[in-house]
């Protein structure tokens, strides 16, 4: 039996705090080219998956839509509610992907964020195909640090290379979207940025679930160089942090293929 503390529905269970104040939000440019591409309006219903601390369902309620936001790890769940509280429109489930308790045919589009990384690939292609509508589509969005054109983004991901812990799950990598997508996705990708001052620089580190925590050997010789990297490059107080924001998406269809 699978140890529950090394799964990865638990994956940021010690780190939801960081999770849910440092990461990037999504571009709006990811929600203008569903409206333009996939007929996303306020009235289409979203299931995002993994929805975490609430950071891409935000995109959606945003826009109007209703979102069921679906998580199974607790923590991240309650933080995600929080989050999300003075949205109407938003009702938490505790559940997964592979079993979302949502009923049949009832989803315009399903979305999931990192979490898509981490789903249970054949479990969860029958689940959406359960609970998508036959005209529904699937977009997975995630955003990445883009180091092209950077110094600072260049010397950052050598640090964070350099420190990142073992991957701690029996799983070893992330299936990726692609593999639930059946590669016959469409995919654009769109520049994203966010300003940091040290804090949200070293909580977004943190929030990476390979990066070696308090109490670790390599902790404080970790902080210590991004703080020396963050003073080397800081103006005014911050610096930039770049990243890029994928979008993969397909249509209802395509989930015909499994097997």
């Amino acid at each position: 039996m699978k140890n529950e503390n090394n799964a990865p529905k638990n994956r940021f269970t010690n780190r939801a705090t960081y999770y849910a104040r440092y990461r990037p939000t999504y571009p709006t440019a990811v929600l203008t080219h569903l409206q333009t591409h996939c007929n996303l309006t306020p009235d289409s219903i979203i299931a995002d998956i993994g929805s975490g601390t609430g950071l891409l369902a935000q995109l959606f309620l945003e826009h109007g839509n209703t979102v069921y936001g679906v998580e199974p790890n607790r923590t991240m769940r309650e933080a995600g509610e929080a989050y999300l509280v003075h949205y109407g429109r938003f009702c938490s489930i505790n559940a997964s992907a592979e079993s979302t308790t949502l009923p049949d045919n009832s989803i315009d589009f399903i979305t999931a964020g990192q979490a898509a990384h981490w789903f249970d690939l054949m479990p969860t292609k029958a689940e959406f195909e359960r609970i998508l509508r036959a005209d529904g589509y699937i977009a997975f969005a995630w955003n990445e640090p883009n180091d092209t054109g950077s110094s600072f983004m260049r010397e950052h991901r050598e640090i964070v290379s350099k420190y990142q812990l073992p991957h701690p799950f029996a799983q070893g990598h992330p299936i990726g979207p692609d593999l639930i997508l059946e590669g016959e996705a469409v995919v654009h990708k769109f520049d994203n940025f966010k300003w940091m001052d040290y804090e949200a620089l070293e909580g977004g580190a943190l929030s990476s679930s390979s990066a070696p925590l308090a109490g670790h050997p390599n902790h404080e010789l970790f902080l210590t160089e991004l703080r020396r990297l963050f003073d080397k490059y800081a103006e005014n107080g911050r610096v930039q942090f770049r990243f890029k924001t994928t979008l993969r998406y397909a249509k209802r269809p395509f989930l015909s293929t499994i097997s």
